[in-house]
């Protein structure tokens, strides 16, 4: 790619695509650092294609850096609040055991639950994969990732006695 053909590609696509990215975030500022950033990555990317497909790649990088900048955020939030509510929230004895009798019932009924099960579980809650994701690694479709999900919740209600829900 060469710096005229991408200066071509910045003037005629980065007020769109920081438009994009302020109707997504809200945030003008937000909106223009994360349209650089893509410019940026399409640059140090080089990828080959014409202006129709480039503008397309940069949309999703758009996209993707959105994304990925709301759950980061999301996640300051998240521990900003618990840090927060930390002394607000002094669980009294009673809540602590329940607590701590819930957890050691979860991590049996873990044990307990069918291998193939468990291991989409797992690594839909801990790895925060999504199902596309767990399906590639474990060489599934996506319904038999979807089914096995399905039966390990319905597995865990039940045995945590959470069968009314």
């Amino acid at each position: 790619m060469t710096k005229e053909f991408f200066k071509s590609l910045f003037d005629a696509h980065f007020d769109a695509l920081r438009n994009y990215l302020y109707y997504r975030s809200g945030d003008k500022e937000l909106a223009t650092d994360l349209a650089q950033e893509c410019f940026l990555k399409l640059w140090e990317k080089q990828p080959i294609g014409d202006s129709v497909t480039l503008k397309r790649l940069l949309f999703k990088i758009g996209n993707d850096l959105f994304i990925s900048q709301y759950r980061h955020a999301k996640i300051e939030r998240d521990f900003i609040f618990k840090q927060s509510n930390a002394g607000e929230l002094s669980q009294s004895p009673e809540e602590e055991f329940n607590y701590s009798e819930l957890e050691k019932r979860y991590n049996l009924a873990l044990k307990e639950m069918p291998e193939n099960y468990r291991v989409v579980f797992l690594m839909s809650r801990s790895e925060a994969l999504k199902n596309r994701e767990i399906a590639e690694r474990l060489g599934l479709s996506i319904k038999a990732v979807e089914k096995r999900m399905s039966k390990a919740l319905h597995y865990l209600k039940q045995v945590l006695g959470y069968d009314e829900l």
